[in-house]
């Protein structure tokens, strides 16, 4: 087998609900052979730069056997000595890796979760939102999730005007997640998520504020290229702290491992290397007893290549993302269903769905498109007078 074709496939999908206008870029990748298999891969990362340089890699493999798939991804992070390791270098080696991996499954007949070493569970557990722009509005997208069976929700309390908080936003962000825990019980997880956006100070004392609220989680309390910072934000607080949707392959976890300073890691799996580099990045949690979640607010390949890695990794804890009900519409084949807080591993040979063309066609790239990095965090158009 010969890859005959690798190209960059874009589109958009705007998302509208009551506490984010958002709209979304998205970056795939198509592969295709002389066997008439063709991979589906995804490097979404936001810069439509990625998709020239996953066409500029793509003239490097036409020709090439599909199925040495190491080979390829060292020949692409070496291919210039300045490139390497950037996150758009990255993303469009990942979505290029995710793609061979999808032909290699087709070809074998069987899910990508068996060419892994197999999985070690059928369903993954996974979380839903409590963001909004006040409290209420925080409860009202809560209780969405929970009536949905899920368990966990995640929520960025925090207004985002800088590293260095102030008090009247302090007070709104430790107010939603007192009063979000109030309405869910105990029985529901909450995360918290910080976006790297607060200083070292700031992170600890709204930390040590919030965990009467017993917070599951708070994710990146500081910038993520200050390792030293998050130790200290770990040392003086008793939450377990997540990082690593911002760290770009196995090196850039070689110094954070050792520190002790985090419960959970989450590289990007259309960021970080694709299925091969996160498999390794997870074993280098699982050895330091670090649990394993990828970062995945992106597209519906984004979410399955995530499911076929979770189902196979030891260390797993929960996965983000992948409950958007207009997957379905972008993607050939049945995309996972959450039920009772988990997502099931897709069965069919390969990812288990392909994206839809059609839906690319009707879905062109906006080149206006003007998203928030999360729901919940408030754009400057958002600011409205809290209660």
């Amino acid at each position: 087998m010969k890859i005959t074709s690798v190209k960059s496939v874009t589109a958009n999908n705007v998302s509208k609900d009551t506490h984010a206008d958002s709209s979304r870029n998205f970056v795939f990748v198509k592969i295709e052979t002389d066997e008439g298999i063709t991979g589906w891969g995804e490097s979404t990362i936001g810069p439509k730069a990625v998709a020239t340089l996953i066409d500029e890699f793509g003239s490097l493999l036409v020709g090439e056997d599909p199925h040495q798939i190491e080979k390829h991804w060292q020949k692409l992070y070496h291919y210039q000595h300045s490139l390497r390791g950037g996150a758009i270098q990255m993303s469009a080696i990942s979505g290029i890796e995710i793609a061979l991996w999808d032909i290699k499954g087709k070809a074998l007949g069987v899910p990508i979760y068996e060419l892994l070493g197999g999985k070690i569970r059928d369903k993954m557990w996974c979380y839903g939102r409590w963001d909004g722009l006040t409290p209420e509005q925080c409860i009202e997208r809560a209780e969405s999730f929970i009536s949905q069976g899920i368990t966990a929700l995640k929520g960025d309390p925090f207004d985002h005007q800088g590293i260095f908080i102030d008090r009247e936003s302090e007070k709104r962000a430790i107010e939603k997640m007192r009063r979000v825990r109030e309405h869910v019980g105990e029985d529901i997880e909450l995360l918290v998520e910080v976006h790297g956006r607060l200083s070292t100070a700031d992170a600890i004392r709204v930390g040590l504020a919030m965990e009467e609220y017993r917070p599951f989680m708070y994710e990146e309390p500081v910038p993520p290229q200050n390792l030293e910072a998050l130790k200290k934000v770990s040392d003086s607080i008793n939450i377990p702290i997540a990082t690593g949707e911002r760290l770009f392959t196995k090196w850039d976890y070689v110094d954070l491992f050792p520190l002790q300073a985090v419960a959970m890691i989450q590289p990007d799996i259309v960021q970080a290397g694709g299925l091969s580099e996160l498999k390794k990045i997870a074993a280098m949690a699982e050895a330091h007893y670090v649990g394993f979640q990828p970062h995945n607010p992106y597209g519906p390949i984004c979410t399955v290549a995530s499911l076929h890695l979770d189902a196979c990794t030891p260390n797993f804890l929960i996965q983000e993302g992948g409950l958007h009900p207009w997957f379905q519409d972008a993607v050939n084949g049945e995309f996972p269903k959450q039920k009772d807080g988990f997502l099931p591993v897709p069965e069919e040979p390969g990812l288990g769905i392909s994206i839809n063309e059609e839906w690319v066609e009707a879905n062109p790239w906006d080149p206006s498109a003007n998203w928030a990095p999360m729901p919940g965090i408030i754009s400057p158009r958002q600011q409205v007078a809290w209660p």
